[in-house]
């Protein structure tokens, strides 16, 4: 059965790890529920990894809309999460509560999630969770925030910083969140954060100590190889085996040993063959 957000309080008390994958499509999702996963987040990282941008900045709420909703056909026993895309909830409290309820109405996802602790932010956050809609923070490693940071790179790494950290996720938790996800901080960051909170702390490179575990897919199996965070640990090399059937078949296609009529086609009965070799004699 789908775990609630009630499932995921609890877990967290009793200290058993949740499991969290990026998806974005229907059958990567299928996958992802059947290995027991408890939440799939549909990440604007799809802009990187599924359609090829540079950065996340391009992506629109019709591309999340769109993944979303295939993630929800191939895992609908999942806990989903869709990422609310740049600017699509920054400009004011209205459009972004407008377009988290799109996600929920639309491509029926169980949660949305907005990156970023400023004061704007939280009053997002608080707009949205006051009409119902469940919300996930972010901060850390905020690829949203990459230009102000100077690049992808860690937070939280002198005292003051990572004080700076548990500052906004002590008031995301306090403008309504449900849980927060930390991302590329040390672990004693995590750690200091995850004790101090009462909801659900999720990490991405934000060390042991956090409620829960998140990886973009693409990464842990070794699919998207542009480039492999520090944090990643693979689990299979999908890119590598992609790569070695494609090459086979496209030998096999141009040496005239794929198909075999023997074994890839369709028979037809000797009296219909005989019946078609007529009527072609008759055209000719």
């Amino acid at each position: 059965m789908k775990k609630s957000i009630i499932n995921f309080r609890e877990m967290a008390e009793k200290k058993e790890k949740i499991v969290y994958i990026t998806g974005y499509d229907y059958l990567t999702a299928k996958y992802e529920e059947r290995a027991g996963v408890d939440m799939i987040l549909v990440g604007d990282s799809l802009g990187m990894v599924t359609l090829g941008h540079e950065t996340t900045y391009p992506v629109t709420m019709e591309d999340m809309i769109s993944h979303s909703s295939a993630v929800h056909r191939g895992a609908p026993n999942t806990f989903i999460i869709g990422d609310m895309p740049y600017m699509s909830y920054q400009i004011s409290n209205e459009e972004a509560v407008f377009n988290a309820g799109r996600f929920t109405k639309e491509a029926l996802v169980d949660a949305i999630k907005l990156e970023g602790g400023t004061d704007s932010v939280c009053e997002r956050i608080k707009a949205i969770a006051d009409v119902g809609i469940l919300v996930m923070g972010h901060i850390g490693l905020t690829p949203q925030f990459a230009a102000q940071m100077g690049g992808y790179k860690a937070q939280g790494k002198s005292a003051g910083a990572a004080m700076e950290l548990l500052r906004q996720a002590l008031e995301i938790e306090a403008a309504g969140a449900s849980f927060i996800l930390v991302e590329g901080v040390p672990a004693v960051v995590g750690k200091a954060i995850t004790e101090r909170l009462s909801i659900p702390v999720l990490g991405i490179g934000a060390g042991s100590f956090t409620d829960g575990q998140l990886l973009i897919y693409a990464d842990m199996v070794g699919y998207y190889d542009d480039f492999t965070p520090k944090f990643v640990k693979k689990y299979a090399n999908v890119g590598a085996e992609l790569l070695k059937g494609f090459t086979a078949f496209c030998e096999e296609v141009r040496n005239g040993t794929f198909p075999d009529d023997n074994l890839h086609t369709y028979l037809i009965a000797d009296e219909e063959a005989v019946n078609l070799e007529k009527l072609l004699a008759e055209i000719e």
